[in-house]
């Protein structure tokens, strides 16, 4: 994900009265049970133990569920309260979907991305977009070839992004309680994301470098295992990591970009931070376009690292067996094709990550949503029926 690690930046307080600071989510595992009885069909058991528990809301007026004071009427639920107190395990349920469906059905276009990035391609793997490329590789290689490697992201994609996303609620909420308490402070937004990078890319990067090897025209490797075990046997273990220093150099950029973006355009379009689908859709499209055309050039030396190219190798230099860190990478790239060899694949890019974020920031924010509208449903229900 290059993007990855995608959550509201957003920092929700609320005010209690009359009663205790704390109200404690009311039999809110029903609700996730609902919803994943709905959605994936995982038993009870599973899933009531994804339940999350919300400190105070103000738009739910809960004065004090077991004491003396009635409860008030109940409003719309605010599910924008829901991150701050949920647990870890639903922050991690709601961050996987949203990494794989977003790296999934976005595989295609991140296959043609990969090639159209190569510095040395062979003449039949030469595209002039998007649409031609995707139309060559179903004609010439079958229409299964763009989404060979799937598994491998799929694989990697559902770890990386529940660590991103547990991480970073976690950390956003003890740094903004110690910089600016009970209000949101983008300093502990912004430390928060890119120590969460730091843990979505470890776990991501290996799947990246089986994935792309995959991805590339005349790929040798009969499948996912198959590339593994050649490349832990002739280069290493290391192989897996050789573009981890390059990819935290493009994600932290990559995120500040698109967070500080998402965010702009949310004051603009949703000010009352609703749910509002359209506008998150829009939003995290925008936001991720900038962020991937701005960080092509990174993206473009991490490819390179991953692949190892071989007609770029032997293009540069008969003693140059591996192309290894981002300085060596930077140059080779230059010395092939120049300054415009550092944009190759911008096209695909941006067209890649417009839709990812929406679909991953959309999921995300369904996810909140749904937890929080039917936890409130309850909270009603009980409530009526004590009456």
């Amino acid at each position: 994900m290059e993007a990855d690690g995608f959550v509201r930046r957003r920092r929700m307080t609320a005010d209690t009265s009359g009663g205790d600071a704390a109200v404690a989510g009311a039999s809110a595992g029903a609700e996730i049970q609902w919803l994943g009885g709905r959605f994936w069909g995982v038993s009870d058991g599973l899933v009531g133990t994804l339940a999350p528990r919300i400190a105070g809301e103000q738009e739910l007026h809960v004065g004090h569920l077991y004491g003396s004071h009635e409860a008030n009427d109940l409003s719309e639920p605010d599910y924008e309260g829901l991150p701050q107190g949920a647990s870890t395990s639903t922050h991690m349920l709601a961050g996987a979907v949203a990494g794989i469906m977003e790296h999934c059905l976005m595989f295609p276009i991140d296959c043609v991305k990969t090639r159209m990035q190569s510095l040395q391609p062979e003449p039949d793997a030469r595209y002039r977009n998007v649409m031609d490329a995707l139309r060559r590789i179903v004609r010439t290689e079958g229409i299964w070839r763009p989404i060979r490697g799937l598994n491998a992201t799929a694989v990697g994609a559902g770890p990386a992004h529940a660590l991103y996303f547990a991480c970073y609620e976690r950390l956003k909420k003890v740094l903004s309680d110690a910089i600016h308490p009970g209000a949101n402070s983008h300093l502990a937004n912004g430390t928060a994301g890119c120590v969460a990078t730091l843990l979505h890319d470890a776990a991501m990067n290996p799947s990246e470098v089986v994935k792309q090897r995959m991805q590339m025209y005349n790929s040798p490797y009969r499948g996912v295992l198959d590339c593994v075990r050649c490349v832990w046997k002739r280069e290493g273990a290391l192989a897996f990591y050789r573009s981890y220093t390059t990819q935290l150099t493009m994600n932290v950029p990559f995120q500040a970009l698109h967070f500080l973006t998402y965010e702009y355009l949310q004051e603009l379009l949703n000010p009352q931070r609703h749910y509002h689908p359209s506008t998150h859709v829009v939003s995290g499209a925008l936001a991720g376009a900038i962020a991937a055309a701005a960080t092509t050039p990174l993206d473009v030396c991490k490819t390179l690292l991953n692949t190892q190219e071989s007609l770029a190798l032997n293009s540069v230099s008969q003693r140059e067996r591996r192309i290894s860190g981002l300085g060596h990478a930077f140059r080779t790239v230059y010395r092939l094709g120049g300054l415009p060899a550092y944009f190759k694949g911008v096209q695909a890019r941006v067209i890649y990550q417009m839709p990812s974020t929406a679909i991953s920031w959309s999921v995300y924010e369904f996810f909140k949503y749904f937890i929080t509208k039917h936890q409130h449903e309850k909270r009603r229900t009980q409530r009526d029926g004590e009456k």
